[in-house]
């Protein structure tokens, strides 16, 4: 048999007396009135998607929308573009590339405050050419800008009724308060101009794109010496100033890449007139100086026109003056 446990007296005791209970004093809790504007004005809806994620037509998971974005920022933030034909180039070869042309995109921009710093801006990359045909239709013909604003309720508005769907809350494509290049409004005014774009014929095949941040001759003349040489305009550089491109992964890069054209401030021109805005002697700066010549000799030439006519005008004046005056003499003497 176990042994009991033992107890003391004191606790014996305490086990027979009556529980003492506390009671607290209920407080209950008072709630402020709202603010009078809070009354009268009925509270803002809730938007049903992050600022930088609306809605859009094109799916924005996949790969071809985000492709989609890009190019259209790439061709709205770039006013100089140079195409190029690859015909399957290695990796090797790419990066060889982009070294040489980093090198050359430097040396001009060491050339002093006539030509900008362009070198860190301007990339080389592999486009998708139907994506970049449907992204520049949505470029060419799809100006947000101009477009009226959409009419918004607001939800202070004591007429709008509080259970109706804002059109600037609803989380669908077809909100006309979107003018992102992804909307239903960017997809319908390029799908109507399917056919308007003067690049289509050179948008076939595998295709890159040089990127620039400004216009800017003297960095594309050295971006041609590099990528599409051509004597005597753009020569490619000796071996002794540059013995890295003469390079084989360089050698079979430049072999394998052929230009096609140029897109200068939303205009398109072919490989010559690409190499002739490369080959402006002075950059822009020069050419606006012989522009403001050609128009200093205009005015001169027209001056001068205008004053021998007066002076002209004024000999003839003078002279039939002159016969008159010895005509009147000869009258009064008879």
């Amino acid at each position: 048999m176990p042994p009991r446990p033992r107890l003391c007296a004191r606790c014996l005791r305490a086990s027979h007396l009556p529980s003492q209970t506390r009671s607290y004093a209920s407080v209950q809790a008072i709630t402020p009135a709202p603010p009078l504007s809070q009354t009268i004005n009925s509270v803002p809806p809730i938007s049903r998607y992050p600022p930088t994620q609306p809605p859009s037509h094109r799916p924005p998971e996949f790969r071809k929308s985000q492709l989609h974005r890009q190019y259209t920022s790439l061709l709205r933030s770039s006013p100089l573009l140079l195409l190029f034909q690859h015909n399957n180039l290695r990796a090797t070869e790419w990066m060889a590339l982009r070294r040489e042309l980093a090198i050359s995109l430097r040396r001009a921009d060491a050339l002093g405050p006539s030509a900008p710093p362009l070198a860190a801006g301007t990339k080389i990359q592999i486009v998708q050419s139907s994506l970049l045909a449907a992204a520049l239709r949505v470029v060419e013909h799809w100006h947000p800008e101009t477009q009226p604003p959409a009419m918004r309720a607001h939800a202070s508005d004591p007429a709008t009724n509080s259970s109706a769907e804002l059109p600037n809350m609803s989380p669908s494509a077809t909100d006309p308060a979107l003018h992102h290049a992804l909307s239903r409004a960017a997809y319908d005014a390029s799908r109507r101009q399917r056919l308007a774009l003067a690049l289509m014929p050179l948008l076939g095949g595998p295709l890159a794109i040089l990127s620039f941040p400004a216009v800017s001759p003297a960095h594309l003349s050295a971006a041609l010496s590099i990528l599409a040489p051509q004597a005597p305009g753009f020569p490619a550089p000796t071996r002794r100033a540059n013995p890295g491109y003469y390079d084989l992964a360089v050698q079979g890069g430049v072999q394998k890449l052929m230009l096609l054209g140029a897109r200068v401030e939303g205009r398109v021109l072919d490989e010559e007139g690409a190499r002739w805005v490369g080959g402006m002697d002075g950059g822009l700066e020069g050419m606006r100086g012989r522009l403001v010549a050609m128009l200093q000799g205009v005015g001169m030439g027209v001056t001068g026109v205008l004053e021998g006519v007066g002076r002209g005008l004024y000999v003839t004046v003078e002279g039939r003056r002159g016969m008159l005056e010895e005509e009147g003499k000869g009258k009064g003497g008879e």
